[in-house]
């Protein structure tokens, strides 16, 4: 077997808590209408038990994700990565953003948008890490 390293722990609980973070959308996704039919007024209560797993999720993202920056030396990197290093960290913080938009919502529209755009740059987000990690590989 080959033996972990800390860059290994490091990816591996990045990737973990990317894991909820976007898999946890899009399990909601699935559940929620079910839910609205069978009992309205469950999706909130849903909402927030799964915003106590992935807003730490989240968090653990952020931090690893500046980890994983510490342990690589940009400058020595082409354009192009570092580029694309941008769009993650665009793509991640904006996933952040919209998700607290869709949490705080009142509206229709707020929740909608907010889950909407949320989901699809969490899921850009996670692209783009696969993108780099495949160009340092």
């Amino acid at each position: 077997m080959l033996s972990p390293s800390t860059a290994t722990i490091r990816l591996f609980l990045h990737v973990l808590a990317a894991s909820v973070w976007v898999g946890g959308q899009f399990a909601l996704a699935g559940v929620v209408p079910a839910l609205r039919r069978a009992a309205p007024d469950s999706t909130k209560v849903v909402g927030q038990a799964f915003a106590r797993v992935a807003w730490p999720a989240f968090g653990v993202v952020v931090l690893t994700g500046m980890w994983n920056l510490m342990a690589v030396d940009i400058t020595t990197r082409d354009s192009a990565w570092q580029g694309t290093v941008l769009l993650h960290l665009a793509m991640g913080i904006a996933s952040g953003v919209f998700a607290a938009i869709h949490a705080a919502g009142k509206s229709k529209l707020s929740l909608a948008i907010g889950g909407a755009l949320g989901a699809l740059t969490s899921v850009a987000a996670l692209f783009l890490g696969v993108l780099l990690h495949s160009g340092t590989a």
